[in-house]
């Protein structure tokens, strides 16, 4: 009786952990952020710092839309092009960021790679067109690692890719991140069929 109780207990107790640790890790890193935030401009007034952060950076992006202030944005990034080392780092960031919040996102065309005739494997199509490189019948994609925010990109035959049409982007991502223990939803009938950067394959 005693095993069975203490079984039952145990099973309460994973149960709960499912529960718990996910929102306090969510909730944790979710503070960390606010915090980091709110501290980049020392205020002493709780919350204000990140209103200021959000302010000035809306600001900044609304000046960039602006004929005037524009110009003065680019010559500011040929500056920073024309330094070696901060001009990889600087374009590199930069070119993350677009791919997740810009005009052009690139991590929206999930895909299946054919890698043997038993092995597939989920990844994004960043780019559809490599004819600068001389390799028209090449794309790359971006593998996502499992448990992890890395990854690594490949440049894979053209013929071994097929884009997962009426698929949600962030559930590929979820269910790659996650090792594939998230599960998938039915595909939407009705859902725009998703495009694929760089040109159709």
């Amino acid at each position: 009786m005693s095993s069975f109780t203490s079984k039952r207990i145990l099973g309460y107790f994973f149960r709960g952990l499912l529960f718990v640790v996910p929102f306090a890790l969510t909730a944790y890193i979710i503070l960390l952020a606010v915090q980091f935030l709110d501290n980049l401009i020392p205020i002493n007034v709780p919350g204000l710092g990140i209103l200021l952060v959000f302010a000035i950076v809306t600001l900044v992006g609304y000046m960039t839309s602006l004929f005037l202030t524009r110009s003065i944005f680019e010559e500011l990034e040929k500056i920073v092009f024309k330094i070696p080392l901060v001009n990889i780092l600087y374009t590199s960031i930069k070119d993350l960021m677009s791919a997740f919040v810009g005009d052009k996102k690139k991590f929206n065309t999930p895909i299946i790679v054919k890698l043997s005739e038993n092995m597939h494997r989920l990844g994004f199509m960043t780019q559809g067109d490599l004819n600068t490189l001389g390799e028209p019948s090449l794309v790359s994609v971006y593998f996502p690692h499992s448990y992890n925010f890395s990854g690594n990109l490949y440049l894979v035959p053209r013929e071994n890719v097929r884009v997962l049409k009426n698929v949600n982007s962030t559930e590929i991502m979820k269910f790659i991140v996650s090792g594939g223990v998230s599960q998938l939803s039915q595909p939407n009938a009705n859902s725009v069929p998703t495009e694929e950067p760089g040109g159709l394959l």
